[in-house]
């Protein structure tokens, strides 16, 4: 079994583990946070980190509202300036924990006085070392190129510490039921997953739409079968999709929609309509039946709870990436190209 595969299926354990490994930790946090008064978020990342973030800044958004920010590192790393986080916790998240310009924001807030927060896969990541608090994804090692159980940690912690810091029990108690959702749909996204890669093996790009907190999981599923199969994937929120970019797509263009029950389902399946009329190749990752039995499609277990739904989600474009390297005859685990630990500064 490849590194890939075999690290997507450890997903239900790493996602069992983490919670108690962490919890201690966030409860400290969160009794900080409300005694210091904080009412913002500032969250800095790259790439697949970087789409976990986007990911709580919905999830902030809407249980908190929460002022979420994503960071732009360059202010502090190459304009050498500094920008003011009065009142604002800061969020440090890198898998290796070794982005330096991750760390300078970090610093500056450090010395501002603020409270600050790394989220990593290495308890002595010079990151780890650098925050106040330390939340570990305790996925053990991931040698594939392409994160998988680290993407799903680090959205799992960024939704703990929301549902601690809101008191939201309905929240909390959910986050005990994920692993087994993951667990249950291993029995049924590979078969899936592998007939959807038999139909777009041959396709040379395309894109991944989403909305709401479903924007995260397009992103990072174009990133997973961009860097996996070298195919040119770009996932869009399908608000701005019509505003320009649906021009680009085409007679049997490749499109896949995140179409999740909740309040984006209906922008959903307008877009859906939008692409079939144009003869796209349309992929749906829904929870809904009778939009699975329409489509081509995978279809997820409906948790009751969209934000627990996501994470079968990115199973999904994990496995879809996965299947197509296997169709393709492609090693995921090397890259002439792109290198496991990226660090930038």
């Amino acid at each position: 079994m490849i590194n890939l595969e075999k690290e997507i299926r450890e997903q239900p354990k790493v996602l069992s583990d983490v919670g108690k490994v962490n919890e201690k930790t966030i409860i400290n946090l969160v009794k900080e946070l409300k005694e210091s008064g904080v009412d913002n978020v500032y969250f800095v990342a790259r790439g697949t980190s970087d789409h976990a973030c986007i990911f709580a800044q919905y999830l902030f958004g809407i249980t908190m509202g929460m002022n979420c920010t994503l960071a732009t590192p360059s202010i502090f790393t190459q304009y050498n300036s500094k920008i003011n986080f009065h009142n604002t916790l800061v969020v440090g998240v890198s898998q290796s924990g070794r982005a330096e310009d991750v760390c300078a924001v970090l610093k500056s807030a450090n010395d501002q006085g603020m409270i600050t927060v790394a989220i990593t896969n290495y308890e002595d990541s010079l990151l780890a070392k650098n925050a106040k608090y330390h939340l570990f994804c305790a996925a053990g090692e991931e040698v594939s190129i392409a994160a998988t159980k680290t993407f799903t940690s680090q959205m799992y912690l960024l939704s703990m510490l929301c549902a601690y810091w809101s008191g939201n029990e309905a929240l909390k108690n959910e986050l005990n039921n994920i692993s087994k959702h993951m667990e249950n749909a291993l029995t049924y996204i590979p078969a899936s997953a592998n007939e959807i890669a038999k139909e777009i093996k041959d396709t040379e790009s395309g894109v991944i739409l989403g909305r709401g907190l479903a924007y995260p999981i397009a992103l990072e599923g174009a990133l997973k079968i961009l860097e996996t199969n070298n195919k040119k994937m770009r996932g869009y929120p399908i608000s701005d999709f019509y505003h320009g970019p649906v021009a680009q797509l085409h007679k049997d263009d490749l499109a896949m929609v995140i179409a999740q029950s909740g309040p984006m389902y209906n922008d959903a399946i307008k877009m859906i309509d939008k692409l079939n009329s144009v003869g796209a190749k349309v992929v749906v990752i829904t929870d809904n039946k009778e939009l699975a039995n329409k489509e081509k499609s995978i279809y997820i277990e409906n948790t009751g709870f969209e934000f627990s739904t996501m994470f079968l989600v990115a199973l999904a474009v994990q496995f879809i990436a996965l299947q197509l390297v296997l169709e393709r005859g492609i090693n995921p685990d090397k890259s002439n190209v792109i290198a496991k630990i990226t660090v930038t500064k």
